[in-house]
């Protein structure tokens, strides 16, 4: 007999999927029911792997307010003696973790040699609490 439920033996050990999905749905939410997403703010920057092998070093992103907008800036070294062109993009973050409009494109700047640049981005969503900045060589 094919059952959905494990027997005391631990056997047939299958879910039925309508159990396993909410399952997920209830550890989605709070208490209160709204959604609860958890942002590690230790992690409000992220490296690929090549950008740390290129030379390049960076400091978590600061934030700062100015009339209303959530600017975040971040400073980047070059320790190789050539240039190094970086792709960056912030991510913008309310105060349950979740994104937040508008989008931020990915730019690119270029990272003199031995020296520094300070990669910058603005967003005026009152909702933006959080940021995140993403680099990378491609």
């Amino acid at each position: 007999m094919d059952r959905w439920w494990p027997d005391a033996l631990g056997k047939n050990m299958r879910l039925a999927p309508w159990v396993v999905a909410l399952s997920l749905l209830a550890g989605c939410s709070g208490s209160s029911g709204d959604p609860i997403l958890i942002i590690n703010n230790q992690q409000s920057l992220v490296m690929d792997p090549s950008v740390l092998s290129a030379g390049i070093t960076a400091a978590p992103p600061s934030l700062t307010t100015d009339r209303g907008r959530l600017s975040a800036y971040s400073l980047l070294s070059n320790d190789h003696p050539a240039p190094v062109t970086v792709h960056y993009r912030f991510y913008w973050y309310d105060a349950q973790g979740l994104d937040v409009i508008p989008f931020a494109a990915t730019r690119t700047l270029i990272v003199p040699p031995n020296g520094e640049a300070r990669v910058q981005a603005v967003n005026g969503n009152p909702e933006a609490k959080h940021v995140r900045l993403y680099l990378s060589l491609q």
